[in-house]
């Protein structure tokens, strides 16, 4: 039975205008956070406060950044995508010091996510472009997947949080083999609760006026010596899932659906690292990939969306 504390339906954590607010004053909660904005043309939403990392990504449609730090206000445009399965996008992180407001600058509804993580450490503001995002092809057969690592240690001189992203092609897995980042062992393990934000959508070939709306795919959750949990549940467009302790895995995109999920991970250890444990009951699944070619579908770009649409 999936547990309603961890598990979100979309719409479920809205807030002063924002579709979904996940931050340190939800219950259990710490170290990460999310907002997901919807906006008319010309419209805007507050980012209020110091004191919080941010990371501004969006989701459809395009955006100016406003930001106001040491008391000097500067604009930032991202140019976006149409779609989480456009491939990357461009990203602004916030420091810790930054006010400012998101509005939306393309036609009709745009939707855009903010990443969080409460901190006193400022890290300098910064704009990544699409073409700086780094993007890796994970895995290999059914277990294919595509990651945008925009927020990892690598790629973003931010605070405390890990950022990225993830689109599954229809009918595969990912977070696969189940895994867990809840105990700090140095060299091993991190300690990191984890959010995922979902969407899902029918595949590109999908026929015509098959509905977004019942799009669907599914993921799991399972205790870990760290804490008792338990989520198995359908996803769909706009659901979180919140991740304190447990082995998570595997998220499925149903046959005929892609999946697509954004990732916050931060926690107590000194070190920003992602560090993680399998399952020990399936971890030997990583040695069949092997042998196995990646999916052919990847990666998903905006170009691939153009053609499919022709």
């Amino acid at each position: 039975m999936t547990e309603q504390r961890w598990f979100h339906r979309r719409g479920e954590l809205a807030e002063a205008g924002w579709e979904t607010v996940v931050d340190e004053r939800t219950p259990g909660w710490e170290h990460t956070g999310i907002r997901v904005g919807r906006l008319e043309s010309g419209t805007s939403l507050a980012l209020e406060g110091t004191g919080v990392e941010r990371l501004v990504v969006p989701l459809s449609g395009s955006f100016s950044i406003t930001r106001i730090e040491d008391g000097v206000e500067t604009v930032t445009e991202l140019n976006g995508r149409a779609s989480v399965f456009d491939g990357p996008t461009d990203v602004m992180y916030l420091s810790a010091a930054t006010t400012g407001k998101v509005t939306a600058t393309g036609p009709g509804d745009s939707r855009f996510l903010v990443a969080t993580s409460p901190t006193d450490i400022v890290r300098p503001s910064v704009y990544m472009p699409v073409e700086e995002v780094p993007v890796e092809l994970r895995g290999a057969g059914a277990s294919s997947r595509q990651v945008h690592n925009f927020g990892r240690k690598e790629s973003l001189d931010a605070a405390r949080f890990i950022v990225v992203e993830v689109i599954t092609p229809a009918e595969n897995w990912s977070s696969y083999p189940p895994h867990k980042h809840d105990v700090h062992t140095p060299g091993h393990e991190s300690e990191l609760e984890e959010i995922y934000y979902f969407e899902v959508a029918p595949t590109r070939d999908a026929p015509a006026g098959v509905s977004e709306e019942h799009a669907f795919g599914m993921f799991s959750t399972y205790s870990s010596p760290a804490g008792d949990i338990d989520i198995d549940a359908r996803v769909f467009t706009g659901d979180v899932a919140l991740v304190p302790f447990g082995y998570h895995g595997p998220a499925v995109a149903a046959p005929g659906y892609d999946m697509y999920y954004l990732n916050v991970m931060a926690g107590p250890d000194p070190e920003r690292s992602w560090l993680i444990s399998d399952d020990p009951a399936h971890g030997w699944v990583r040695d069949t990939w092997n042998d196995q070619q990646l999916d052919p579908r990847l990666p998903f770009t905006a170009d691939n969306a153009t053609e499919d649409a022709e």
